[in-house]
């Protein structure tokens, strides 16, 4: 028999005792003789066998294992961000002692994916999950809450009746609109657009209500020409441009995007048609993307601290799993300006 083919039954047979023995020695009981339990760890330790991960769970351990799931239809190897944020969790769970089960979920409607994930979760493979990029409203997540699971979700706030098992992450979006709008007024810009995120999702809506309440705030007035749709990737902040450029109308002497990522798209744009930054429009971002600094120009953006955020997501989330605490979780990370090079005074 080949040492990845024994079992429990194999080890009672080798040591001569009992498969309940090998049980109880596996679990640690304590009414072993030590006689017998070193018996059984010797023969454990000479075959390499470790106890079935389907029958640990039936017994009511843990898996020690958390699901990290990213709804996203793009392309996540080649996005930097994302990778830092899967790398983060996995990084902290780790320190915990556990492991990540990732799981790209293409699209939230497609029931054959959802049934999949759904499974994972039924099948006591994981403890517990965390989502990235989920709508405002995701059917999956409140099936599984209402299941009782411990689901952490990035990018939501808590409802009117929060549930101990509900952990949620957001970003302070409004100060972070707030300090882009003031600092490109304090340089003299009054015709300032925005090229929004997905609308669908928390930190859409919070930027642009931020935007608008921002503007107000300073005496400007929000020009419809120059709110721009678009969603978190950079292909929409180079569409937007596009779309702005093809009105023939006046621009805006600045533009804040929705991250920084769209940032990149809509430099990109702006240098096709032959316009530069900061010097022909100035351009803020949002998050502090890893190359935002390395960019040319150095972009100027709100830093949000991302792996803060998912340091304390991952430490509640295995909290709650060991302890069955029943606090309520709400995570909020504040935002601050970095000035760089692609806003001018005017």
């Amino acid at each position: 028999m080949k040492k990845s083919d024994i079992n429990s039954t194999e080890i009672a047979r080798l040591a001569g005792v009992s498969r309940s023995t090998v049980s109880r020695v596996i679990n640690n009981y304590s009414n072993v003789p030590a006689e017998t339990r070193d018996k059984v760890l010797k023969v454990i330790q000479q075959y390499n066998y470790f106890p079935n991960v389907s029958a640990q769970v039936l017994a009511g351990k843990r898996a020690r294992t958390i699901g990290l799931f990213l709804i996203e239809e793009g392309n996540v190897s080649g996005d930097m961000l994302t990778n830092m944020l899967i790398v983060s969790v996995i990084e902290h769970a780790s320190e915990h002692g556990y492991y990540v089960l990732t799981h790209i979920i293409r699209d939230a409607k497609d029931t054959e994916m959802i049934k999949n994930v759904r499974e994972i979760f039924f099948q006591r493979r994981i403890d517990g999950g965390i989502f990235i990029g989920a709508a405002i409203r995701e059917p999956l997540i409140e099936e599984l809450i209402d299941e009782g699971f411990v689901i952490g979700i990035v990018d939501q706030s808590l409802s009117d009746h929060p549930e101990p098992n509900r952990i949620v992450s957001q970003f302070n979006n409004d100060s972070g609109m707030k300090q882009a709008v003031a600092y490109l007024a304090g340089l003299g810009h009054s015709r300032i657009g925005v090229i929004n995120g997905d609308m669908n999702r928390l930190s859409g809506q919070t930027k642009y209500e931020g935007y608008k309440t921002a503007m107000r705030m300073c005496g400007l007035q929000v020009n419809p020409n120059w709110v721009l749709d678009g969603d978190f990737h950079e292909r929409s902040g180079y569409m937007a441009i596009q779309k702005l450029l093809s009105q023939e109308a006046e621009l805006p002497t600045a533009i804040i995007a929705a991250n920084d990522s769209v940032a990149f798209g809509a430099i990109r744009a702006l240098k096709e048609h032959k316009l530069r930054v900061p010097e022909d429009l100035s351009i803020i971002g949002f998050d502090d993307h890893a190359l935002s600094e390395k960019h040319h120009p150095a972009l100027t953006t709100i830093r949000v601290d991302f792996s803060d955020m998912l340091k304390r997501m991952t430490s509640y989330l295995i909290t709650k799993i060991e302890q069955k605490t029943s606090d309520i979780k709400e995570i909020t990370i504040d935002c601050s300006l970095v000035v760089r090079d692609s806003c001018r005074r005017i």
